[in-house]
């Protein structure tokens, strides 16, 4: 059973290009220190989390029929939950867009998802260079198997379905070169987007102190990752 730790019932930003809503599934793989959706993300937290039952979103997904184009599935991370494959058909028979937001962590769930024509659109989070086992292990709080990111992206960019990456970029976890690093790693690709960190609300309470990029800063770095895929900051 699906665990729905929250509804926006309608977005312009989510689902580039359409009118959606996004639901929020509880439970996440990692524990990146700037995350800003604890709640949905530390086991601690999500029992206090109140819950959305899939009937009642089932229920608003057919009242919202002819209003809403897609709906965008982000977390936590929505690819560790075993019943996400029936969970999209679902919407799917509704006859809405899906959208999928995810850190790559579990190609297996991806591959079932496109190869059934479940999803159509992705957005994958890139937290680090993919050359790089420390610094991909301090952006996520865990130990990461990089050939499942890998795999993850190989399989996104041959998908035929749209597609986005993006890094949540900070000082301290990132310099411009490591950023540099993931748009060569992803090259060629669709598109990239750079999302400055914002200190308001973190998973590691330190992580309030640091300071993010200034907009000349990422602006230097966008125009320099332009060299290898097309990229834009994401506000």
């Amino acid at each position: 059973m699906i665990q729905v730790g929250g509804l926006q019932r309608s977005t312009l930003i989510d689902y580039p290009g359409r009118v959606a809503a996004t639901v929020f599934l509880t439970g996440c793989n990692f524990r990146c220190p700037w995350c800003y959706n604890s709640e949905l993300v530390l086991p601690e937290k999500i029992k206090k989390q109140p819950r959305i039952s899939e009937r009642h979103f089932f229920d608003f997904l057919k009242k919202r029929k002819g209003l809403l184009e897609g709906v965008c599935l982000t977390g936590g991370e929505p690819t560790i939950n075993k019943d996400l494959p029936e969970f999209c058909r679902k919407i799917k028979k509704l006859g809405y867009l899906v959208k999928l937001d995810t850190n790559g962590s579990n190609p297996e769930m991806l591959k079932k998802l496109i190869s059934e024509k479940l999803i159509d659109y992705v957005a994958m989070d890139i937290k680090a260079p993919l050359a790089q086992f420390p610094k991909y292990d301090k952006a996520t709080g865990i130990k990461v198997n990089l050939e499942k990111i890998k795999k993850s992206i190989e399989l996104i960019k041959d998908s035929g379905i749209d597609y986005e990456f993006r890094t949540t970029v900070l000082p301290g976890i990132h310099t411009k070169e490591d950023i540099l690093k993931i748009a060569k790693n992803i090259s060629p690709a669709k598109r990239y987007y750079l999302q400055n960190f914002k200190p308001d609300k973190t998973l590691d309470s330190s992580y309030k102190k640091c300071k993010p990029f200034n907009q000349k800063e990422l602006e230097l770095i966008q125009k320099e990752c332009n060299k290898y895929v097309p990229t834009k900051i994401r506000n």
